[in-house]
């Protein structure tokens, strides 16, 4: 299978967001790519929660869905959604932070919402608190393709290892890790981490990423890490999609998976044990 990872550099501007994204799932589509996968926040990054309730849509009425559903179907291609910022019926008010994996005939296979929220102090300036606008997920998916069975998660995700291997134990061959991922903390740990999960799992595991400075119309700015991999179950790095906008290709085999996991049955070995 000929997988095409979408890296992007957006803004706050979700209707330029959809034309960009739009031309490199297309430049994936015409590599051959048959599972084309974009970043997280694929309509928009902007700060401040009453800008970001100004720009963002119910599903039902979100115009970067609608267009890529579309867009999956016209290409006959598989498509991961990384993640659009969408209003929700809920109480308090936040959002979803929701991945969508697509079908070739257009339809929604699977939706998965981001479950760990990234409330981090970078640096004593450089401070996030995704929890104040977003409300965490709370359902761990893996979805049953004809393309693989396909583990969903997002960005933060990425740290918290006993989910990666729930979703391998529940079958995952392929995990998806559709990032923003921060700029330094990505310098010192994002291809470290998505190896070890690749490892500890024996799966394929795909990270399309934002990249590079993301400029809101305010003139607030925010810097991703970029580098969209794609690493084998045995921990190779297959592609890597340096530090520019574009799309990175990469051949896998799911074979490799059960090779893997044959010659180190980890995920068999569970023991239970006392405290600490």
């Amino acid at each position: 299978m000929r997988i095409g990872l979408v890296q992007l550099t957006v803004n706050d501007d979700p209707v330029a967001n959809l034309a960009e994204t739009r031309v490199l799932v297309r430049a994936a589509a015409e590599g051959g790519a048959d599972f084309v996968l974009t970043p997280e926040c694929t309509n928009l990054l902007a700060s401040g929660r009453e800008r970001q309730r100004a720009l963002m849509r119910f599903e039902a009425q979100d115009e970067t869905l609608a267009a890529l559903r579309a867009e999956a179907k016209e290409l006959g291609i598989w498509l991961l959604i990384g993640s659009l910022g969408l209003l929700t019926q809920d109480e308090d008010g936040r959002f979803a932070n929701r991945s969508f994996l697509i079908g070739p005939a257009g339809e929604v296979v699977a939706r998965y919402d981001k479950i760990h929220m990234f409330d981090v102090n970078v640096t004593e300036t450089e401070v996030y608190r995704e929890s104040t606008s977003f409300r965490p997920g709370t359902q761990a998916v893996v979805a049953d393709t004809p393309i693989g069975r396909i583990g969903m998660t997002v960005c933060y995700d990425l740290r918290f290892p006993h989910l990666f291997r729930q979703l391998a134990q529940r079958g995952a061959e392929i995990l998806t890790v559709p990032a923003a991922f921060n700029h330094l903390t990505g310098q010192a740990h994002w291809e470290t981490l998505l190896r070890a999960r690749a490892i500890e799992t024996g799966c394929f595991v795909l990270a399309p990423a934002q990249t590079g400075v993301h400029r809101e119309a305010d003139g607030k700015e925010r810097r991703t890490h970029g580098h969209s991999l794609v690493v084998a179950p045995w921990g190779e790095v297959l592609a890597d999609g340096g530090s520019e906008p574009g799309v990175t290709f990469a051949e896998i085999d799911l074979a490799e998976v059960g090779k893997a996991r044959a010659r180190v049955p980890s995920l068999a070995h569970d023991r239970p044990f006392d405290g600490p």
